[in-house]
């Protein structure tokens, strides 16, 4: 028996048949240049790329996680299937909205593609990885930590600080001898302290940010539905009185999490490094270079800094 279901989008845009969710995928969207930015690093603990099916788990309620694998069919749609049970008819809904949002299919790229056409920098990226997505982190407390375990290190290292994290603090679900892993829940890392943190290779300073971004949350003083009410520059002054955020926390939050198309992470060393690759230049652009640059992009700067990142990977 066939099951639809539809969104609130006047498209057809995901429907369940035989116990699998299919999501109709946007016309610019490429699945394996998005499989290609996820599988850029092998320590990544938070879902599986095997064969071009991601394993994931995924959050269905408030104590819910399910484990899913996510793929693509020749018909240009998502395929994503529940592997332990058959979900209840609102976890289908949870999973959907979920993936929605990691992928940002609700994004209209051609804008941003006919900005492209004719920018000195960007051009050869757009054609390059024409279909990647701002690939997201819709879970607020995961891209704050994730944007405060990055700070000053290569990304290597950032990892490895994810994977000791996630491994300590979250729970998991195992299927065939693996672990697919959930973040820690804010509740949870509010209560400890930062000799709770001592093991894993980060600074006590990062541990202290950590803790105290975990407590702000527990407390309600900052959650993801308060930051999306206000606008980008209010936005980001509330990130950044938070101690522990900086500019470029607050903006690498902004543009993957919080979705906010200006966000800009101008400071940020992997944009530096990709500008001076695509140049040939043997310095880093200065600040009022990257301005200059960056100069039509207005709208539109957190898919340009995602398409130079791609350039690095």
């Amino acid at each position: 028996m066939r099951v639809i279901i539809l969104t609130n989008s006047s498209e057809n845009r995901w429907f369940v048949d035989n116990d699998k969710l299919y999501i109709n995928l946007p016309l610019d969207f490429n699945m394996a240049v998005n499989l290609g930015y996820l599988g850029r690093n092998k320590n990544e603990c938070m879902y599986d790329i095997e064969n071009n099916v991601i394993t994931r788990v995924v959050q269905t309620g408030a104590s819910a996680n399910r484990l899913v694998q996510i793929y693509e069919n020749d018909k240009n749609q998502m395929i994503v299937q529940f592997i332990d049970s058959t979900p209840a008819e609102k976890e289908w809904k949870k999973v959907f909205s979920f993936i929605s949002e990691w992928f940002d299919f609700e994004q209209d790229l051609s804008p941003f593609y006919e900005m492209a056409k004719g920018d000195a920098l960007l051009e050869k990226p757009v054609q390059e990885f024409r279909g990647l997505r701002v690939i997201g982190v819709p879970d607020l407390f995961e891209a704050l930590c994730w944007g405060v375990l990055g700070q000053q290190i290569n990304l290597g290292f950032a990892y490895t600080l994810k994977r000791q994290f996630v491994e300590k603090f979250g729970h998991s679900i195992e299927r065939d001898g693996r672990k697919y892993w959930v973040f820690p829940s804010y509740n949870q890392i509010a209560k400890l302290t930062p000799g709770d943190l001592a093991d894993i290779k980060m600074t006590v300073k990062k541990s202290e940010y950590i803790i105290g971004i975990a407590q702000l949350m527990d407390r309600g003083e900052l959650s993801k539905e308060k930051l999306l009410e206000l606008d980008f520059k209010d936005a980001e002054k509330t990130l950044i009185k938070i101690r522990g955020i900086g500019p470029w926390t607050a903006n690498y939050v902004l543009m993957r999490c919080l979705r906010f198309p200006t966000a800009f992470p101008i400071d940020d060393v992997g944009l530096h490094n990709a500008i001076k690759f695509l140049k040939g230049s043997e310095n880093k652009p200065t600040k009022e270079e990257l301005i200059k640059l960056s100069a039509n992009w207005s709208d539109w700067q957190a898919y340009a800094t995602f398409y130079l990142w791609r350039v690095l990977y």
